[in-house]
């Protein structure tokens, strides 16, 4: 237990400190207008109150990428918690602020605009396409793993008989309706009650562990544990864990959600609470899961034979009516199943708008709304009948090189007003490194090739991507997108 509370206390820690930090070099200016006000036409640019928009922006970026992520991670052994607070910290939150606030200081711009910004039109090009797949593969994940967990939890509880095509076929419905009517309506509306049911399920789970007679968290590993790889598959730790933690960690996902957030905000000061903080909430539910797949299955080997009878959900589903009985196991299931399904309409919905911002097409009609999201859900319902584990790895990869442009893109910002780069610049080498070696080391998605040539040739091929961006950008400071747009009394250029 004192491991896990330890974590936990790292991550606020870090929110307090290395988040002022962050939100330090990154300038803020309280008396700049946020985008919510300049373009505000109450459809995706809508004021927000704080809290409202920090619980948005949680329940955005946190589907079951930070509970399904962490319980393969678990797998791993406790070296899978020891990643989510380091990069949590110092990758994930910092790689969300910077995507929320460059949005911010862009006019709530997408991601694609801001890395052509910062990167050039190639970059630009390469991030429209690769943000559009991965949402699309995000808005698949997200409609298929809520649609079996519902089926299954109906389908055990009571004596209904409901096939997963009918759950598949009303989630997509909401999504629908909800990638198309104004933020407020919906998502501003009702997702800070979905809050509080998660925040219900975090703390009753991990409360219930604490109690248990039967199990403990993190009893029965030692901390010489946290730096050993316990795969009983014989995965090599380096770079699958970092891969296969995605959302729990660092997310490229959460590139394509901060913008939305970015539209609703009302000042920059909010910056770090709403977008750096919202990450270490995530952190937290992903320490949490990661710690329940470790102790109440009591050994790796017993997490694995859960893994392979019925994949992370699974697990969700025994650990939940297992620590806390039927009615509080439907409600902590209840809230597992909200995370994607409020993860999953805001991938469309994301998706609407970055096409909206390639074609520039006004989103304030809503015949043209139609137009950019129906396309969308055509591609997506065909990708639904696609297996499952096969969207999930082609996502794990996909999401984590969106991650790389993202902080590289932060890294160009930064240069370019001559600011401290290596807050973003460093993750971005590493990450560079991870997804380059994944790739060319994975048999299965990449090229096969042995472990230490692929390894070789990532770092390689990072140091040669560090010297591009730093060459490039280095003292071509310019103004943001939307600079022109500020009064002159409360215009600063970042």
């Amino acid at each position: 237990m004192m491991w896990f509370l330890t974590c936990v206390a790292a991550l606020i820690g870090g929110y307090f400190i290395y988040g002022a930090f962050v939100e330090k070099v990154f300038g803020i200016n309280e008396k700049r207008q946020t985008p919510a006000h300049t373009k505000a036409d109450g459809v995706d640019y809508v004021p927000m109150s704080t809290k409202k928009v920090y619980l948005v922006q949680l329940l955005n970026i946190a589907g079951v990428g930070p509970i399904f992520g962490p319980i393969m991670g678990a797998l791993y052994g406790p070296a899978a918690m020891l990643w989510i607070v380091i990069g949590c910290i110092f990758a994930g939150a910092v790689h969300d602020y910077f995507s929320g606030m460059l949005s911010v200081r862009n006019g709530g711009a997408s991601v694609p605009t801001i890395t052509g910004r910062y990167l050039g039109k190639g970059a630009k090009h390469f991030m429209n396409i690769f943000a559009i797949v991965l949402l699309l593969l995000v808005g698949v994940v997200f409609v298929s793993a809520p649609a079996g967990m519902i089926t299954n939890l109906i389908n055990d509880q009571t004596d209904m008989t409901v096939t997963m095509g009918t759950m598949v076929a009303i989630i997509f419905g909401y999504y629908i309706i909800a990638t198309i009517v104004p933020v407020d309506k919906i998502i501003g509306r009702f997702y800070p009650l979905f809050g509080a049911l998660l925040i219900f399920m975090s703390v009753g789970l991990i409360t219930a562990v604490a109690f248990s007679s039967e199990h403990s968290v993190m009893g029965n590993y030692q901390m010489s544990d946290m730096f050993t790889n316990m795969n009983p598959n014989d995965l090599p730790l380096w770079p699958a864990l970092f891969i296969t933690i995605a959302c729990g960690a660092i997310s490229g996902f959460h590139a394509t959600q901060s913008p939305l957030m970015a539209r609703c905000m009302e000042n920059e000061k909010n910056g770090r609470f709403v977008f750096y903080g919202a990450m270490i909430g995530e952190g937290v539910i992903a320490l949490i899961w990661c710690a329940i797949a470790l102790s109440f299955f009591g050994s790796i080997e017993l997490l694995q034979e859960a893994v392979s009878n019925g994949g992370p959900g699974n697990v969700v589903y025994s650990s939940s009516f297992g620590l806390l009985g039927v009615f509080g196991g439907i409600i902590a299931f209840l809230g597992v199943v909200i995370l994607p399904i409020t993860s999953g309409d805001t991938a469309f919905r994301s998706s609407r708008l970055i096409l909206a911002e390639y074609f520039n097409m006004e989103q304030k009609t809503l015949r043209n709304r139609l137009m950019m999201a129906i396309p969308l859900f055509v591609i997506g319902g065909i990708l639904t009948q696609v297996d499952f584990g096969v969207i999930w790895r082609y996502f794990g990869f996909a999401n984590q090189t969106t991650a790389v442009m993202m902080l590289w893109t932060a890294s160009a910002y930064l240069l370019r007003h001559d600011k401290l780069h290596w807050i973003t610049t460093v993750p971005a080498m590493f990450m560079t490194t991870v997804v380059v070696t994944f790739i060319l080391n994975n048999s299965t998605l990449g090229f096969g090739l042995p472990m230490n040539i692929s390894t070789i040739a990532g770092i390689i091929f990072t140091l040669g991507v560090t010297a591009l961006v730093i060459k490039r950008s280095k003292g071509k400071g310019e103004l943001d997108l939307d600079d022109e747009e500020q009064p002159k009394a409360v215009t600063e250029t970042a």
